[in-house]
């Protein structure tokens, strides 16, 4: 387990709502774990999440986890 925390994490939460947004935005919204307004999730930090963040990047904040 000690490993893993290692590896780079990020800290997404969600800022702006899926309220008339493409279905598809909603559901990476819902994959990230962020169903909600000011929801934080710490994800790995692999392409396949950089991808996603990069979809929905006007409706989450980004940093970098300690």
């Amino acid at each position: 387990m000690a490993e893993k925390s290692k590896k780079g994490t990020v800290r997404v939460t969600q800022i702006g709502s899926p309220i008339g947004r493409r279905k598809d935005q909603r559901a990476t919204l819902i994959g990230l774990g962020l169903n909600k307004m000011h929801r934080t999730r710490e994800l790995e930090d692999t392409p396949s999440v950089r991808g996603m963040i990069a979809k929905v990047q006007h409706l989450v904040r980004v940093e970098e986890a300690s």
